[in-house]
């Protein structure tokens, strides 16, 4: 079971790939087309397909390879947009409905997982979210307050099960964790077992509409549909949500205990970026399963100095028995806050969810639920508040104006700093940088065996420089979150191809 990093998560200890049993062919017409293999797609393509839609998935590697492969997953009823904020921006109501789609998104995933017998590792279980300081007291006091209002249960807490000195806490019981893989696996099956079809290996390469019938350009030939879904954690392409989604990288790693006693309760702290715990056993084996430290795609050189903070954290506060498993993975946070989930704009049968934050498990879940019901019924009770057409320009402006004058000193400033580099600096095994040579611009990698890996750096997305993630030995963009492995190849979006190899040796 591989994922788009090369660190292995917990999750892919002793789960297989799953390998789709219904046979794909380009020359039927599908009432929808969705595309993408995580807990968004496979989610909108199930509920779909029960309600007597004829579906098909693609997806551009095997199922669960994105960000559902590397999440700890967490299924909460509190965002990381405070009910507050959301309040603040879009009105009490709004609120309130969001409190009400992340329970509702929980009784999907419960609904599903009993009426399909996946044998996921569902629990129902408490978080307990805590504060250290005077300043996070106050916004603690702020997320409970904001909660309440919202509908969503909590109580004052006196313990906290890690031994941190904390000025205040709060329980939310209602909450839930899952084994991602397990899950999405079982969801794939009960898709093909009511009839829909899977394609992996199949990138979508463009969209084209004529008639109303959409076609779809693969890397395995057309496929015609009347709605398409973009459940790719990132819209493809240069479009409206390369400036109002921005990508984040978190860090993980999961642990055995010298003492043997386990958190039973989920565990955050109001840092920021906050820290977040739980314990998941695997294989009759438990592990806390700790992350934080998340940072912009590309903007940390040294990845690997960032685990190095995490576990000091984690042996701060546990008696570490063994580290056996870290990984990082990435997100899209929206400008705004919320997610947007619906039709996309300027396209009447193309449905879009993105802009997840660090709450994909719980938002990819309801935007399944949002997204089929616009295509049954046309409509969801979601579908204004979390329209991807919406303009909040108060809600969203700063955070517009920060992302994107980021982006643009990555699509300028960055460009012009590599024009100046003269000298090819010698390379280590197991190291990487951009240099130029002859006038071109090379990323290169040695391998631990001394071959050197030679790729053209723009990354065809938006023609922005890829930097180097020294954890998960990748060269990841800047600008919009494009990642690529060491030989160029396409990990995840939002582009549609990878990076060009460069052949070193006629150099």
């Amino acid at each position: 079971m591989e994922r788009d990093g090369r660190l292995r998560s917990l999750w892919q200890e002793g789960v297989t790939a799953y390998q789709p049993h219904n046979i794909f062919t380009t020359d039927s017409g599908y009432d929808v087309l969705i595309i993408g293999g995580g807990i968004t797609g496979l989610t909108t393509a199930l509920l779909l397909q029960q309600a007597g839609r004829k579906c098909m998935l693609a997806e551009a590697h095997h199922i669960g390879f994105g960000t559902t492969g590397g999440t700890t997953a967490h299924l909460n009823t509190m965002l990381d947009t405070p009910y507050s904020t959301i309040a603040k921006n879009f009105g009490d109501d709004a609120a309130k409905q969001m409190a009400d789609g992340c329970k509702e998104a929980i009784y999907t995933v419960e609904q599903l997982a009993a009426k399909y017998d996946i044998t996921c590792d569902l629990l129902n279980k408490t978080a307990v979210l805590f504060a250290e300081t005077d300043d996070q007291v106050k916004s603690l006091d702020d997320i409970y307050n904001s909660a309440l209002e919202a509908g969503v249960l909590a109580e004052p807490e006196t313990e906290v099960q890690m031994p941190v000195g904390f000025k205040k806490g709060y329980r939310f019981p209602d909450q839930a964790q899952i084994h991602p893989l397990k899950y999405i696996n079982g969801l794939a099956k009960a898709f093909e077992d009511a009839g829909g079809v899977i394609a992996e290996q199949c990138l979508i390469k463009e969209l084209s509409s004529d008639a109303g019938v959409i076609t779809a350009h693969t890397t395995r030939g057309d496929i015609h549909t009347q709605y398409a879904v973009y459940a790719t954690h990132v819209v493809p392409g240069v479009n409206i949500f390369s400036f109002r989604c921005a990508p984040y990288r978190s860090y993980v790693m999961a642990f055995s205990l010298k003492s043997g006693e386990y958190p039973t309760t989920m565990i955050y702290d109001a840092q920021d970026p906050y820290h977040y715990i739980r314990t998941h056993e695997v294989n009759g084996r438990k592990y806390v399963i700790a992350g934080g430290y998340d940072h912009k795609t590309g903007h940390n050189a040294d990845t690997e100095a960032v685990f190095t903070k995490l576990e000091q954290y984690i042996r701060e506060y546990f008696d570490v028995e063994a580290i056996a498993y870290r990984w990082s993975s990435q997100y899209y946070e929206s400008v705004d806050g919320l997610p947007y989930v619906g039709q996309m704009p300027g396209h009447e049968n193309v449905f879009v969810a993105t802009g997840f934050g660090g709450n994909g498990m719980i938002l990819g879940s309801l935007s399944g639920k949002i997204i089929s019901d616009m295509i049954i019924s046309g409509n969801s009770p979601y579908k204004d508040l979390l329209s991807p057409g919406r303009i909040k320009f108060l809600a969203g402006m700063s955070n517009f104006i920060k992302e994107n004058a980021d982006v643009i000193s990555m699509f300028i400033g960055k460009r012009l700093d590599y024009e100046h580099v003269e000298q090819l600096a010698d390379i280590a095994a197991n190291e990487a940088k951009v240099i130029e040579y002859n006038g071109s611009h090379i990323a290169l990698y040695k391998d631990v065996k001394g071959r050197i890996h030679a790729l053209d750096p723009v990354c065809p997305h938006a023609k922005c420089i890829v930097v180097w993630n020294s954890a998960e030995k990748s060269w990841d963009c800047p600008c919009h979150g494009g990642r690529y492995s060491i030989d160029g190849t396409l990990l995840t979006g939002p582009a549609t191809k990878g990076l060009t190899p460069i052949d070193w040796s006629h150099l």
